[in-house]
């Protein structure tokens, strides 16, 4: 019997080309500015990273705390501690827009439509879609995909039924820890029973695409993340690895031309994946 197949998709940067250009410099004033978080003293991109997003990180990708709360609670703790009552209303509204509007710009590019169907459908084929990501983003993930009929389930959801033939969504804020940490692959590996995978096949941009204002998006991090990444799977899964990386280089309008070339290699490559022995 040929060994089990895993493909593992990162998110932000990899399937949602969108979300890291939310982090934009200008388009990220813009919609602090459209929802009200300037005028709460969040009017430079650096109080918004440096203030309130990097500091709550930890708290926000490994807690079910979600993304408006942390975000509510540092400005508040840190910019507005005196806020009354009604303002904090107003805030929280603003907070709430704001988060929205990331959400719905962290689609799923439409190009990776059919390779997921694909997936989806393969019969030896287990695909996870693993993020260290906010709390709202499983859900959004999970709405996105199903609008492709497309199933997905939760990591907690494919644990009571791992015969399910589903995408699964392994967000670090539901499971407790970041990717970097073997806790979360040994989770996916003992509750979903995936002792047999034998092949894995990595899709991921190693931060790269991300935003550099992002603590997660800094470039001379990114080969040091891919070589641990395997490391840490061989060690867990004892499995062949191998890695697509999906690094876009931007220029002066967000993407180049290369992407359409881009998504040819990962359909090639992802075929390949899926009919070799």
């Amino acid at each position: 019997m040929s060994p089990g197949k895993l493909i593992l998709f990162d998110y932000s940067g990899t399937l949602s080309l969108e979300a890291p250009l939310f982090a934009g410099p200008d388009f990220l004033m813009q919609q602090l500015e459209e929802c009200g978080l300037r005028a709460f003293g969040i009017d430079s991109p650096q109080v918004f990273w440096n203030k309130i997003v990097n500091p709550t990180w930890v708290e926000g990708s490994t807690t079910t705390a979600g993304y408006k709360k942390v975000m509510l609670d540092r400005i508040i703790a840190t910019l507005h501690p005196d806020l009354s009552v009604r303002r904090r209303f107003t805030l929280a509204d603003a907070v709430a827009a704001f988060v929205n509007r990331y959400l719905r710009h962290s689609r799923i590019d439409a190009r990776w439509k059919p390779v997921l169907r694909k997936i989806n459908t393969h019969p030896s084929v287990k695909a996870v879609i693993a993020t260290d990501h906010y709390a709202e983003a499983t859900g959004a993930i999970i709405k996105f995909l199903g609008e492709w009929q497309i199933d997905a389930v939760t990591a907690t959801e494919a644990a009571l039924n791992s015969q399910t033939a589903c995408l699964i969504v392994a967000n670090s804020a539901d499971m407790g820890v970041h990717k970097a940490d073997p806790h979360f692959w040994q989770y996916l590996k003992t509750n979903l029973r995936f002792d047999a995978i034998g092949q894995i096949l990595i899709v991921d941009d190693f931060g790269y695409n991300e935003q550099d204002a992002d603590d997660y998006g800094k470039r001379h991090t990114v080969q040091e993340r891919m070589k641990t990444t395997v490391a840490t799977l061989e060690a867990v899964f004892s499995a062949a690895i191998e890695v697509l990386p999906v690094m876009i280089a931007a220029d002066a309008n967000g993407r180049n031309g290369r992407l359409e070339n881009l998504f040819e290699e990962v359909t090639a490559v992802i075929d390949r994946f899926l009919t070799s022995r």
